[in-house]
């Protein structure tokens, strides 16, 4: 608790004891950055957390050194396990789920940073999210921008089932043949 406290992740109070006797005694309480591991919180950032934890995704890491000073071309997942992140991920639906959960909840803090930057988008009228998965982030830039034309660009398995709008479409394909054109593309998390 002293670590997570000296960097902020907690902060120290006093707090009157809870068995009648006269005095204070030492408490924890939650900062802001603490908040956003509370799932009743309106920006929640746990299942983020839990899936960057995950221990199958800490396991990888542990093989780091030795990917490092290979001379391939493989990921990090592909070296250790030989299968690629959509092979290991559509083998296992609670995994996918997971993941697909840790993405939307990553998704949910930039909604804090399009308030802060709402002028990067204000001058456009199309943007194109390579790699946005089910449309999150794109969603939330379309809520604040409706002007703009959004497509969400990912993996035909991936957008197959999700529904657009009149100005948020969802788009299948591979990203290394060809992306929609757009006046601004988005490359916020791709695998």
């Amino acid at each position: 608790m002293r670590f997570l406290t000296h960097n902020g992740f907690f902060a120290k109070t006093k707090i009157p004891f809870q068995n009648g006797k006269e005095g204070e005694e030492e408490a924890y309480i939650l900062t802001p950055p603490s908040k956003l591991l509370i799932r009743s919180e309106p920006i929640c950032l746990a299942p983020y957390a839990m899936g960057v934890l995950a221990s199958s995704y800490i396991e990888w890491w542990h093989h780091s050194k030795k990917w490092i000073t290979e001379d391939n071309e493989l990921s990090l997942k592909e070296s250790v396990t030989g299968k690629s992140i959509w092979e290991y991920l559509n083998e296992d639906t609670d995994t996918l789920i997971r993941f697909q959960e840790s993405m939307a909840a990553d998704s949910h803090i930039f909604q804090v940073a399009l308030k802060e930057c709402k002028h990067v988008f204000e001058c456009l009228g199309s943007l194109v999210d390579v790699g946005g998965g089910t449309g999150d982030t794109t969603r939330f830039i379309h809520e604040a921008f409706p002007h703009i034309k959004c497509i969400v660009f990912d993996q035909p398995q991936v957008v197959a089932n999700c529904l657009g709008t009149q100005n948020l479409t969802f788009v299948g394909g591979d990203m290394f043949e060809s992306i929609p054109s757009g006046d601004a593309i988005l490359l916020k998390v791709c695998l």
